[in-house]
């Protein structure tokens, strides 16, 4: 048996494709083809945008697949989410939807959108977040660099941002937030049903979140003398509490703890100072609670 899942392509692609190999699945591309390769036999991959997954996983084309929270929305899909994978093309956190409006131009809320013209990709999340507001404006859809379109073609856009930057640059500023989207592990209702694929699919959630929650940590092992412990461990810190081994026939320790790779370069002197000794920094591929 297998579980057909869809993997995004296109600029989350390179960024799934790392998460995988971090979670322990190779996966790999043979040319331009469509069909990833990898090296678990249970797994069929396809590679498509990540606009349409949604409704593919809907429709059961698709057992399963890694997609945008607005795109499921966009899509109006009637899904399981199986895991919420925050990862994007440039951070880990949400990207947002937001109506962005010329930085010196006339409008500044949304009441002011009344009757205005509207580019975006994500048409119908647009328009219902509109309704909901009881906005009535002209939305259209935009097939790319909707940045450039106010305000000579339209009067606002609707766009997807993670830091910001793209809309500055083209004088654009925020007026509200849609929504924040991350990447969604989502599958269909009834492969969901089906025990085997919920339990392939829940495996597979458990080692992707746990390769998310190891990024940016690594693993540091160190040996302490015995009266020097207490003044090395309180310069420590931890997801939990450091891991304390008593070195065999010595009064030495071993201590390890995992903490955020940003942290070592500023610990390690300290902890030199301290007392500890044989200080070994390791990666981590996945931290599994």
């Amino acid at each position: 048996m297998q579980l057909k899942l869809g993997l995004p392509k296109g600029s989350l692609q390179e960024a799934t494709f790392l998460l995988f190999k971090r979670a322990g699945f190779n996966v790999s591309l043979r040319g331009r083809s469509y069909f990833p390769v990898v090296d678990d036999p249970q797994l069929d991959l396809v590679l498509m945008r990540a606009q349409e997954i949604p409704r593919y996983v809907d429709e059961g084309v698709l057992d399963a697949g890694i997609s945008g929270y607005d795109w499921i929305r966009e899509n109006e899909a009637d899904v399981v989410e199986v895991a919420n994978l925050a990862y994007a093309k440039q951070t880990t956190g949400p990207v947002r939807l937001v109506i962005a409006v010329a930085r010196d131009g006339p409008i500044h809320t949304v009441a002011d959108l009344e009757g205005k013209r509207i580019a975006t990709e994500l048409v119908q999340v647009t328009r219902n977040f509109l309704r909901q507001h009881g906005i009535k404006a002209a939305v259209e859809f935009s097939y790319g660099a909707t940045e450039v379109k106010v305000p000579h073609l339209v009067d606002a856009i609707a766009d997807l941002t993670e830091t910001g930057t793209s809309l500055a640059a083209n004088n654009l500023r925020i007026l509200t937030t849609i929504l924040e989207s991350t990447t969604r592990l989502h599958a269909n209702r009834a492969a969901w049903a089906d025990p085997w694929k919920r339990e392939k699919l829940q495996n597979l959630a458990v080692l992707l979140e746990g390769a998310l929650r190891a990024e940016n940590k690594v693993g540091v092992k160190m040996n302490i003398p015995g009266d020097r412990m207490e003044s090395v461990l309180a310069l420590l810190p931890s997801m939990k509490h450091p891991t304390i081994s008593q070195l065999v026939a010595s009064d030495w320790v071993a201590v390890e703890v995992i903490i955020d790779e940003q942290e070592v370069r500023e610990l390690i002197p300290p902890l030199k100072k301290a007392g500890a000794q044989d200080i070994i920094e390791y990666p981590l591929n996945k931290v599994i609670p």
